[in-house]
């Protein structure tokens, strides 16, 4: 077997493949036998039609589909092993020639990561923050929790307040026409979370059970509905239901309730500490983002197209899990907010390029620096996952195995190891952190970085993998 290969262009490969005229005569015969036993022809048994006489009447190509099947995918693989060429897609094959008692000839056009021109990525310049949980955030946290545990006592008597929970069947007009979208029935709606509207919550308050209103709002100018947008609606609106949100009382009860401690006083500790933990990770993620990014603005890179429509997928992907955790599918995400999917995906394609680039200049980093990972050093990660689901370490690894996680998890933690570099050897400034509101950190959701080992899929695929193995048994 021969195997040439060439540049042809940006990050493209053609690799010239030889495979010897003896394999090409075996799979031949190979392809005769099966074919053959297809063919009626008259004057001979089912089966039984000699060879030359069924190329002769229906031409030598009959064979050349069956016999490429059986030749080009291990051709293929091989020039791959004797090359090093790692292909990023699926190969544009080229026939070239294919006859018996001559060699096959064929050609195999693949993308192949692209060069990379890396900026510094040793002595960068960072601010990290300076991490500190006051008792001011405690107490927060502590309000969120009696919120997450408060009772829904109904009312009677007296009117709407913000802060209720209403249950209201409303109607909306424009123009004095109903719109669609504008109308439901027994709809919660909790005054003050500002999920309709502007306006039309504030209008609720003081209107008394069981009693109807007119409440008038104007559509946004920017709102998705370009036909509302800007437009001025009365929605006919009655209250069917009052419920008050009442707290519990923060005090030794509550916590034993709500956790396995006996006092508040070890509850706040115990939080304060996770807090403080949870910022610190915070901050180590951040300070990350920034080296990462300012190490990919340096770099230069041509970004192969399959690679970014790789990373949209996965991020779609992720997004439709949020969703569906959320109760809520694709589809019906898509028509709230009144985009295609193809939309979506193009509002997703600056985030996915930027993440592409910044893992091709880790990996990048990875072999410039000759960065491994040891066998050992993946069981010892598996060992963690095993131990996060109170789970054996062969199975979880064998779960691993059969979903062909391994490669990948040697990858990401190859990409950790080259963010831990950057790291090391950059000259860190500490910072006292900025001030945030309160709603701007509960809005806020963490994002997965370039080279940061993604377990939640593994723990999903492990979950399944042991719900399954239950039932089996």
């Amino acid at each position: 077997m021969l195997n040439r290969w060439e540049k042809i262009e940006d990050n493209k490969i053609k690799l010239e493949i030889e495979v010897d005229a003896g394999e090409v005569d075996s799979a031949l015969d190979k392809a005769y036998r099966k074919v053959v036993k297809k063919v009626n022809l008259p004057g001979f048994r089912k089966g039984k039609v000699p060879r030359k006489i069924l190329e002769a009447r229906f031409g030598q190509e009959v064979l050349h589909e069956d016999a490429l099947e059986e030749l080009v995918p291990p051709a293929y693989e091989k020039a791959l092993d004797e090359s090093g060429i790692d292909p990023i897609n699926q190969p544009e094959f080229d026939l070239v020639q294919i006859e018996e008692g001559k060699p096959l000839l064929f050609n195999a056009i693949v993308e192949v990561l692209p060069d990379v021109e890396l900026g510094e990525y040793k002595g960068l310049e960072a601010e990290q923050e300076e991490v500190e949980v006051d008792d001011m955030q405690v107490d927060h946290h502590l309000y969120m929790l009696r919120e997450q545990n408060a009772r829904l006592v109904p009312r009677e008597d007296r009117p709407a307040q913000h802060g209720d929970l209403l249950l209201i069947d409303f109607k909306g007009y424009v123009d004095g026409e109903p719109f669609e979208g504008g109308e439901a029935e027994n709809y919660s709606l909790e005054l003050g979370s500002q999920s309709f509207i502007p306006g039309f919550e504030d209008q609720l308050v003081g209107v008394n059970l069981d009693e109807e209103t007119e409440v008038t709002v104007n559509f946004p100018e920017d709102y998705r509905n370009e036909e509302l947008a800007g437009k001025e609606a009365v929605f006919t609106v009655k209250i069917k239901q009052i419920k008050e949100k009442q707290l519990p009382e923060l005090d030794d009860e509550f916590v034993k309730e709500i956790s396995e401690f006996e006092t508040l006083e070890e509850m706040k500790a115990d939080l304060k500490e996770k807090m403080l933990k949870n910022a610190e990770e915070q901050s180590k993620t951040k300070l990350e983002e920034s080296l990462i990014e300012k190490v990919t603005e340096a770099s230069e890179v041509k970004l192969p197209d399959v690679l970014v429509e790789r990373q949209i997928e996965r991020m779609m992907g992720d997004m439709e899990n949020y969703l569906r955790q959320q109760g809520l599918g694709m589809d019906q995400f898509l028509e709230l907010s009144g985009k295609t999917r193809e939309e979506l995906q193009e509002e997703n394609r600056p985030e996915a390029e930027r993440r592409t680039k910044a893992n091709l200049v880790l990996d990048a980093i990875v072999k410039k620096e000759g960065i491994s990972v040891e066998d050992s050093e993946v069981d010892d990660k598996i060992s963690g996952i095993a131990e996060e689901h109170n789970d054996d370490f062969e199975r979880v690894k064998g779960i691993l195995e059969k979903q062909g996680r391994l490669p990948a998890i040697k990858e990401e933690m190859r990409i950790r190891k080259a963010v831990d570099l950057i790291v090391e050897n950059a000259n860190i400034t500490m910072v006292k952190k900025e001030q945030e509101s309160e709603n701007e950190d509960a809005g806020q959701q963490q994002e997965q970085q370039p080279g940061e080992v993604g377990n939640a899929g593994q723990n999903e695929d492990i979950e399944d993998e042991k719900e399954k193995e239950d039932k089996d048994e």
